[in-house]
């Protein structure tokens, strides 16, 4: 069902997209994650929802343990996301903004880019229905794929999910030719006390912190390495008798959960070698 196009001070319409995408590029095997689109006055924010709608259950268990005072592995209660990162559009100049979370040292920190991409959108005369939206078909390249997208004027915002956006209305379903990846729109709600951070988010340490934003080369460069040894710059600090000391209420020690994160991180950016934006081959400067 269509909700309410209109907003209040902290309202949003959120908008639910089921994106289908194969991980790895060598696999015909496909996976499907819903990712949503906030849209309020002044800017829309998209990520994957998997953190969101497990914010309830997180809140519950985290307060247990504060009032036990006991450490509990969260791990096998909570499902990961499939993505970790952000893209925010801020009007009316469609400010692209596409942001990470990365550790910096001790400290998290928010690593973000500006992407100047103006999509040259080619409007065809087709037109298709999908489930209640009349639909109009585009077609644009971008991030070395070809992209074919449905829009509908029903819905007066001139945005989508990832970093698509520009066409005459909102973007119903979009796809690349090679079936790399596709959104497609599966129903809406308005927010009324619409919050840009998670739960988790909020109680991490950092994860309220300011975004820093560098040069696209500088984000890619920092984020890479920081895949290939997440911890890398906290290792030298993690001196041995502090990786011995059992968490509180446990029989874990910092060494052993610290072990367990690292495994988790590596597992969760080595799932995906497909990425939705394929890597600039840059030219090698003639000697």
């Amino acid at each position: 069902m269509l909700g309410s196009i209109a907003f209040a001070q902290t309202a949003s319409n959120r908008f639910f997209y089921e994106l289908t995408f194969k991980p790895k590029k060598d696999s015909a095997k496909v996976e499907k994650v819903m990712t949503t689109l906030d849209i309020t006055k002044e800017k829309s924010l998209y990520r994957d929802f998997t953190w969101v709608a497990q914010d309830s259950i997180i809140k519950v268990e985290v307060e247990a343990m504060q009032k036990a005072g006991v450490f509990k592995d969260m791990s096998k209660s909570m499902r990961m996301p499939k993505f970790a990162y952000k893209v925010e559009k801020v009007y009316p100049d469609m400010k692209v903004v596409f942001e990470e979370g990365l550790q910096n040292g001790m400290t998290p920190m928010k690593l973000g880019y500006v992407d100047p991409t103006k999509f040259n959108w080619n409007i065809t005369s087709e037109k298709v229905k999908i489930g209640t939206y009349n639909t109009q078909k585009a077609t644009t390249d971008f991030g070395g794929r070809k992209w074919n997208a449905w829009f509908t004027t029903d819905l007066p915002f001139q945005d989508g999910p990832y970093k698509f956006y520009g066409l005459p209305g909102l973007i119903v379903k979009i796809e690349d030719d090679g079936g790399n990846y596709s959104w497609e729109l599966k129903g809406n709600k308005k927010v009324d006390n619409f919050e840009e951070l998670s739960y988790i988010e909020k109680i991490s340490p950092g994860g309220s912190a300011k975004r820093v934003e560098v040069s696209r080369d500088k984000f890619e460069s920092t984020i890479a390495d920081f895949k290939k040894d997440p911890f890398a710059t906290i290792r030298p600090m993690l001196k041995p008798e502090m990786m011995s000391q059992k968490l509180p209420g446990s029989d874990v020690s910092i060494g052993e959960m610290v072990k367990t994160q690292e495994k988790m991180l590596k597992d969760f950016y080595n799932a995906n070698d497909n990425p939705i934006e394929l890597p600039v081959v840059k030219d090698k400067k003639k000697k």
